[in-house]
Parts: C-alpha cells; sequence; structure tokens
C-alpha cells in the first residue's frame, strides 16, 4: 500500500448557500465542493477519508471548522508549497481553505476533538438586522434582557440528558456536557450566544438558542429552559432558531498529539447517564 500523509484542514465558508457539510448528490454542500475541488486539483480519487468535526446543518455557517484526509506522500510533497493557493483560485468565494497542516496518522478531525464552540448571533434593534449582516444574524421583533439570557443560560450549563433539545437519532444517547453558555451584548448592540460543549447531537444548539430567546425577551421565565431538562423526549414547545444566526467559530484539540488517538478511543464509547 502507498504511503499515505494526513492533512488537518482548517477550514471556513458561509452556509447561507449549502445544504450543509454532508456531500449530497443532487445538493450543493461544503464537502461536495471540496471534494470536487480537490479531485480537479490532484485527479479524482486522490484525496480520501475526508471527515469534519462538525456536520453542520443547511444555512450554518463556520469561521473554524476542521476536516482531515489523507494524499499519497508523493503528491503532498509535490503540492505542498501550492496547493493552499490552487484552492483559494478554484474554491467558490463562500468557502475557504484557509490552512492545511500534515499531522499524526491517529489525529481524527471528529473524534480526536475535545470541544466544539458555536456561536448564535442575534439582534432586537426594532428596524431589523444591518443589511450587510443579514446572512449571520437573526433579527428578534422583541426587546430581549441580557439578564435574563444570561439566567436562562446558567441552568443548562453542564451534564445532562438534553432530549427535550434534540432530533433523537436510534442508538445515540442525548447525554452531553456543556461547559460553556453565556450571551453578551457587543458595542454594536448585536447579542452574541457562545455555546460549548464536548459534543452537540442534531438541532441541539439551535434549540437552546431558541429556548433562550422566548426566556430573554420575558415570555417565559428564565428557570423554563432548564426545566425541560427533566423530559427524555424532544419538547414540542422548544422552537428550533433559524440556522443563518449560528456559526462554529472553534473546534479544540488536545495540545500533545500523542494523545490524538486516546481521545478518539475515549470519544467513541457510547455515552451512558450515570447512575442516579
Amino acid at each position: 500500500m502507498d504511503e499515505r500523509t494526513r492533512l488537518r484542514l482548517d477550514v471556513s465558508y458561509d452556509g447561507t448557500d449549502f445544504s450543509g457539510w454532508a456531500a449530497q448528490p443532487t445538493r450543493r454542500t461544503v464537502a461536495g465542493v471540496l471534494t470536487a475541488t480537490l479531485d480537479l486539483v490532484l485527479g479524482a480519487g486522490t484525496a480520501t477519508g475526508l471527515t469534519v468535526a462538525g456536520r453542520t446543518d443547511a444555512g450554518v455557517h463556520a469561521a473554524g471548522q476542521v476536516c482531515h484526509l489523507d494524499l499519497p506522500a508523493p503528491v503532498w510533497r509535490e503540492h505542498e508549497g501550492r496547493l493552499l493557493r490552487r484552492l483559494a483560485r478554484l474554491l467558490p468565494t463562500d468557502v475557504r481553505v484557509r490552512a492545511m497542516t500534515e499531522v499524526p496518522g491517529d489525529f481524527d478531525a471528529r473524534f480526536s476533538a475535545t470541544f466544539r464552540r458555536y456561536e448564535y448571533r442575534v439582534t432586537d434593534a426594532p428596524w431589523g438586522a444591518e443589511p450587510l449582516r443579514r446572512r449571520d444574524t437573526l433579527a428578534w421583533p422583541k426587546p430581549l434582557e441580557l439578564a435574563a439570557l444570561n439566567a436562562a443560560a446558567a441552568g443548562l450549563v453542564g451534564e445532562h440528558d438534553f432530549a427535550a433539545y434534540c432530533r433523537r437519532k436510534e442508538n445515540a444517547t442525548t447525554l452531553r456536557e456543556v461547559t460553556r453558555l453565556d450571551w453578551r451584548r457587543d458595542p454594536d448592540g448585536i447579542l452574541v450566544a457562545t455555546v460549548q460543549a464536548d459534543a452537540f447531537c442534531q438541532n441541539m444548539v439551535r434549540s437552546l438558542v431558541g429556548a433562550m430567546l422566548v426566556a430573554g425577551d420575558g415570555r417565559r421565565p428564565v428557570e423554563w429552559p432548564a426545566s425541560l431538562l427533566t423530559r427524555r423526549e424532544r419538547s414540542s414547545e422548544v422552537t428550533v432558531a433559524p440556522a443563518h444566526g449560528l456559526a462554529l467559530v472553534e473546534v479544540g484539540y488536545p495540545d500533545d498529539p500523542a494523545q490524538y488517538a486516546r481521545r478518539a478511543d475515549l470519544t467513541r464509547r457510547l455515552r451512558v447517564p450515570a447512575e442516579s
């Protein structure tokens, strides 16, 4: 078997015109565009094993997405000095590969990750979102109280079963550990939620945001989002916030590359609820 080199790709994209990350035969996706461009530059099927840290949904953006792929070592040596610039010329302007880094063969963009951090942008300005930020900022029709948003967020931090906030998948757990969840109001008036966890289940971040927003505008008590954590099924009362306000901003990995494989093994273990 030919020697292969594993590469880490740091990727950003405007998710507006993508049907999410995962390749789909009849839809424009980030993985599909990236694979087609690599095939054009390197030859069809030369790059293999494209694996992403977080499979973002349709309309969700990324400033700090990470993926990995494998190339035959001779191909990487041939193209190493110019591949990034060739991709910059050929990729559409709504997706960028910002860095390509050789990593150990046991690096796994998905399973070696220690955390994913998302941000969600909301404006409660009476005129709505500024035209230049309409693609990444949700316009909320009611005034929002920062203190109420943060009070609602505080009850969601920690390890919980987030079944009320997730689209359940067969043989998958909804147990997650949220290590950070808070809101800030930037000088321009935009409210930004920062949500960090070891991993997320489908629709979880946007569902959490949707629940916190109705607490932030006073329609629900600030204790309401946390009260849903006792449920073991998806809550029909939670509205999933629109995709365009959400962006994946950072994926964390062990500082020591020797820990990539250990972290991947740990992540693959099935999450089970703690004994009561």
